[in-house]
């Protein structure tokens, strides 16, 4: 269509031309004429007119002869028109191609301005460091979780929405141990909000079990006009819990972490997460999340579709772009599991895997458990999906593997072998290199007496590419039939500095390097102390097996 409109131009002016320049040549003629009426045509009359036919000669024409325009040149004016087909159909033809070569990188870049609502957002990593705990004066350690959770509370004008496994906030609820007062200053704050700020609380929570009342949460609904939405993952998915930890203030400020609503989480446990001041693009896509558990609180069943307002744009493959402190990131939000995945949405082991095979130098994980099974379901089942991504990643593309692993009182010993599995891959040829440390958070026999703590309790990923920030443990399960999310922040840049990836490496340095990581050459109940050590062997003869955290 192009083409053809540019020939009827072509020939539009050409027959313009010839009817302005004929009437001339007519004129020309006549005069001549009339010089000499009676002698016949001669040559030098047909002379007048040019041989291509297209207009007359004039002083000019003699140096067209001879140049490349003339009627004796390689181009001739009737070419015109054939030269700017050949023209428009190279382009035609080749800026398709051109266009594919940059594709992806437009791609990539080109919905940055659908997320300006992320030009005044603030990230920063938080962190709970457990009491007794002690690292060098040059190692760096970021803001507490508790003055994070206070921060949020009192930055609220409308709206504070939480998803959590249970709720232990109170000293009553656990032990009384002095520490519990973090917790205790957390939930007044929270209990002020919804009773005198008047601050709409929403909670959406895994189902009270008799181990896990949820006291809190039924005070808050009670005291603080809290709405309150329990879950029951055996009824919706035949089993599984609600392990997601989300906080969500106006639909602008998030927390998304390993932190329980938990005393314990703010004083004796160690937790990792990550806090969004003035994120909105951030915000609700994660609000989409909560959305989905907020029905299924309601409806108490899965819905064959959901519905489109919670879909997402957002994912691996498009991811959400944007800069912040003069860093350039490719964010995307991952949940799991599948079945509560709208629309859009990327599941949870897909974005772990995505950022193991991006890594192109490294890949550091710290989690609380690490198992290639299903470790909660009534029979055990292998589940190799991230360990064979560990493996590949090591010996086809040279990748070297750094796993921190957590060892307390209700690990289990099987655990070990699953990791020396991988530690045995090192040197079996050359370059292969994968080295596991079990970190051990110190104690002593007054902090002992409160259950369930003095626990690494971090669940991240970092490679020299990608920061993973996620809420489950790395066995089957938690990808299977557990609710839980992930957010995955990607280097755009390999200029950036100090930006959320390298923050986080550090973090995952300072503790590989630390005395609270063992190597794991030899046994972890060798690294214990006496004292401690023929108590956690008894224990572990009659530990649960069904303890999430």
């Amino acid at each position: 269509m192009v083409v053809s409109r540019l020939l009827n131009i072509i020939s539009t002016k050409g027959d313009a031309r010839a009817k302005n320049e004929v009437p001339s040549a007519k004129k020309t003629v006549s005069e001549n004429a009339k010089l000499d009426a009676t002698s016949p045509p001669t040559d030098d009359d047909l002379e007048l007119w040019d041989h291509s036919g297209f207009m007359l000669r004039s002083d000019f024409d003699d140096h067209l002869t001879h140049s490349k325009w003339g009627a004796q040149g390689w181009c001739r004016p009737s070419c015109i028109p054939i030269s700017i087909i050949l023209i428009l159909i190279v382009l035609v033809v080749l800026l398709p191609l051109l266009d594919h070569t940059d594709h992806k990188h437009l791609n990539n870049w080109r919905n940055e301005s659908e997320f300006m609502c992320m030009s005044s957002c603030k990230i920063s990593l938080v962190e709970s460091i457990p009491v007794g705990m002690v690292y060098d004066n040059n190692s760096v350690v970021h803001k507490s979780t508790y003055l994070t959770w206070m921060d949020l509370i009192n930055s609220a004008e409308s709206t504070i929405e939480i998803a959590a496994l249970y709720w232990t906030m109170k000293r009553e609820d656990v032990y009384p141990d002095d520490s519990a007062r973090y917790g205790e200053y957390v939930f007044d704050a929270l209990v002020d909000a919804g009773r005198h700020r008047g601050i709409s609380i929403k909670i959406a929570q895994n189902a009270p079990t008799q181990s896990n009342p949820n006291l809190d949460s039924e005070y808050l609904a009670k005291k603080a006009h809290a709405e309150v939405r329990s879950l029951n993952f055996a009824g919706l998915l035949g089993g599984g819990v609600l392990h997601t930890k989300l906080w969500l203030i106006d639909r602008n400020h998030v927390y998304v972490g390993s932190a329980n609503m938990d005393w314990r989480s703010l004083t004796q446990v160690k937790e990792l997460g990550l806090v969004a001041m003035n994120c909105s693009c951030l915000a609700n896509d994660l609000a989409k999340i909560f959305e989905v558990y907020w029905q299924l609180g309601k409806e108490g069943k899965v819905p064959p579709n959901w519905p489109d307002s919670l879909s997402t744009k957002i994912n691996v493959n498009r991811t959400m772009n944007f800069t912040l402190d003069n860093n350039r990131y490719k964010s995307f939000i991952a949940s799991s599991p599948p079945p509560l995945s709208p629309k859009g949405r990327t599941n949870d082991i897909d974005g772990i895997l995505h950022c193991i095979e991006k890594a192109e130098r490294f890949v550091y994980i710290s989690v609380m458990d690490y198992f290639p099974l299903t470790i909660y379901t009534t029979k055990v089942k292998y589940w190799p999906v991230i360990d064979d991504a560990l493996r590949s990643a090591a010996i086809d593309r040279r990748i070297t593997v750094r796993l921190l692993i957590s060892w307390w009182k209700h690990s289990r010993e099987s655990e070990d072998s699953f990791l020396k599995s991988l530690i045995d891959l090192t040197n079996s040829y050359k370059n292969v290199k994968i080295e596991v440390k079990r970190f051990i958070v110190p104690t002593n026999a007054e902090l002992d007496r409160i259950p369930f703590a003095r626990v690494n309790h971090n669940k991240y990923m970092v490679t020299d590419i990608a920061a993973y920030i996620g809420t489950s443990n790395w066995s089957g399960d938690y990808f299977i039939n557990t609710a839980g999310i992930g957010m995955v922040f990607e280097d755009a840049d390999h200029n950036n500095s100090h930006s959320i990836r390298q923050q986080l490496e550090e973090i995952f340095l300072r503790d590989w390097n630390s005395p609270y990581a063992h190597s794991m050459n030899a046994s972890c109940f060798n690294r214990l102390d006496e004292q401690t050590k023929p108590k956690i062997n008894h224990f572990m003869q009659f530990q649960s097996h069904h303890i999430r955290a």
